[in-house]
């Protein structure tokens, strides 16, 4: 037996902005959302019901805020890894993230490193990778 992926969940002070973000820059959709909670999933996942068991472990995890009161106050431990594809530009990628609210921040990287590494508009560190086709 095998459990499946479901979620990453990110605490947030701010969950309908963040959400809102992180769906733009995944182009995925807002699915759920009231005051305490919203959840984003990519565009090709409709939100029925999978009888087959083994389409639903192949469903890829979506993101869910959750309200807390406190703000972000350390480095994540666990944290997201986009990649444009080799056909993308990469350095306009990150400007556009940077456009629209993240920051680039040093976690300690070395300056050879193949990523960037950026915040999202509350804190949370991700990192965009080299590009790639695979």
């Amino acid at each position: 037996m095998a459990l499946r992926w479901y979620s990453v969940v990110v605490d947030a002070s701010d969950i309908a902005m963040l959400a809102r973000w992180w769906a733009e820059t995944l182009d995925w959709q807002l699915i759920y959302e009231d005051e305490d909670e919203a959840a984003i999933v990519p565009r090709d996942v409709d939100g029925g019901i999978i009888d087959d068991p083994d389409l639903w472990r192949r469903q890829g995890p979506g993101m869910v805020f959750v309200l807390v009161p406190e703000a972000k106050t350390v480095k994540n431990r666990l944290h997201i890894d986009l990649a444009p594809h080799i056909s993308d530009d990469r350095e306009a990628s990150i400007q556009r993230l940077v456009d629209r609210g993240a920051t680039r921040v040093d976690v300690g990287q070395r300056e050879d490193v193949t990523w960037t590494v950026l915040a999202d508009p509350e804190g949370n560190e991700f990192c965009v990778l080299s590009s790639r086709d695979r």
